[in-house]
């Protein structure tokens, strides 16, 4: 593996922008159809509360507050959205920021439910891929989405990335 520092500034920059597009999408469901965006405020209170040990909440809507939980949920949110990128960089040694591909980006962005699925609703309290949410099947399908999006972003992003003048000759 042979990763140049170019790399890493273009994983970064695909990342905030798969992620930035992420949130596009979302806003675009909130004003074009009322679905509501997620709240990375209960993603902050969640990392909050892990210094003190707790990892998994009951209903972390109804769990207190934290400083600055919002902040920190939109902050973790986006370098969750970096690190998510590198999973297409670092195998192929950046080739895939040189010549970014759609499929690799759908299949990464889609994969990545798996995360929420399987270990933040369950911490929430919502169980395994949102069981015990009101519509289990619509915040599934919401989630799934909202990663389909960021696939697209990846790419969208990589794109972007791959004319930018950092890349050697």
């Amino acid at each position: 593996m042979n990763l140049e520092p170019f790399h890493i500034y273009g994983g970064v920059l695909v990342g905030a922008g798969a992620t930035l597009i992420m949130d596009v999408w979302a806003l675009l469901m909130q004003r074009g159809f009322g679905i509501a965006p997620p709240n990375y405020c209960f993603v902050g209170r969640w990392f909050s509360y892990m210094p003190a040990g707790i990892f998994k909440h009951a209903n972390i809507a109804s769990a207190a507050k934290r400083p600055a939980e919002c902040t920190i949920g939109w902050i973790v949110h986006y370098l969750t959205g970096v690190v998510y990128a590198f999973i297409l960089v670092i195998p192929t040694s950046g080739r895939w920021l040189e010549h970014p591909s759609l499929l690799p980006a759908l299949v990464v962005g889609v994969g990545t439910v798996l995360i929420p699925y399987l270990v933040m609703q369950p911490s929430f309290g919502l169980g395994i891929a949102a069981a015990k949410a009101p519509n289990p099947t619509q915040a599934r399908v919401r989630s799934l989405m909202s990663h389909a999006a960021y696939g697209v972003g990846l790419y969208v992003a990589a794109v972007v990335v791959s004319y930018v003048p950092f890349w050697p000759a």
